[in-house]
């Protein structure tokens, strides 16, 4: 089984190939460039790379939240379109999920933070004591303090994975629990784990058609929560 992923959830961009849990290709850049301008050049340079079609694909499986808004709509925008070019089925993989599958340590729990601003983040923990993350809770969005709290009960090593993860590493140096940064190479997200999350999802049977692909935001756009203050503020 062959599937296609990309992530276009945050600053960094990446497209991969795997095949029945074989890495097979993945570029991952991490520039001030637009996912707009990097997205379809790595897409079209990792195919040529593989010696592969969309129509070698089983599966095209992208990021879909959370994240930032406008680099979560690239991406899905670009499966989309490739997934009705040639009639292939999509998955929908939750950006924290998908960093489960960057790494795996016994008796660890790895913490998947992105940084949602406002003194929040976007997170989910997971078991990643064996080849298959086995998740703690739902994906959410909480304040680093909050995190901090639940962190210190946990009683376990915990890793931090994400492009939070330095953020909430210098905020918590003070806590109380056996707490670790994700090494460079294996912090952020990046398609091939995508690619590896969707394989798992894929043998569940829980595909989509690229018609009902979609965001999947865990709070709504700065702009819309603007603009309902400013009209709550209008109508008292």
């Amino acid at each position: 089984m062959r599937i296609f992923a990309v992530d276009t959830s945050a600053k960094s961009a990446s497209a991969a190939v795997t095949e029945n849990g074989e890495i097979k290709g993945e570029f991952f850049i991490n520039t001030m460039l637009t996912h707009s301008e990097t997205l379809m050049p790595m897409t079209d340079a990792l195919l040529k790379s593989t010696r592969l079609s969309l129509s070698d694909i089983d599966c095209l499986a992208v990021n879909t939240g959370p994240g930032s808004f406008t680099g979560l709509r690239i991406g899905i925008a670009a499966i989309k379109g490739m997934a009705f070019a040639v009639k292939k089925p999509c998955i929908a993989v939750s950006t924290l999920e998908s960093m489960a599958y960057n790494l795996s340590e016994p008796d660890t729990v790895l913490c998947a933070v992105m940084d949602a601003r406002c003194n929040q983040v976007y997170n989910a923990l997971f078991d990643v004591s064996s080849d298959i993350p086995q998740r703690l809770c739902d994906d959410r969005a909480l304040t680093i303090d909050e995190l901090s709290k639940e962190l210190e009960a946990l009683g376990k090593k915990v890793v931090l994975v994400g492009d939070g993860a330095k953020l909430c590493f210098s905020r918590m140096s003070g806590i109380e629990c056996d707490l670790h940064i994700a090494a460079e190479n294996v912090r952020y997200q990046r398609a091939s784990s995508t690619a590896l999350a969707a394989e798992r999802l894929f043998e569940e049977v829980k595909t989509v058609g690229a018609d009902t692909l979609m965001p999947q935001y865990l709070r709504l756009p700065q702009a819309q929560r603007e603009l309902m203050a400013k009209q709550k503020l209008s109508n008292k």
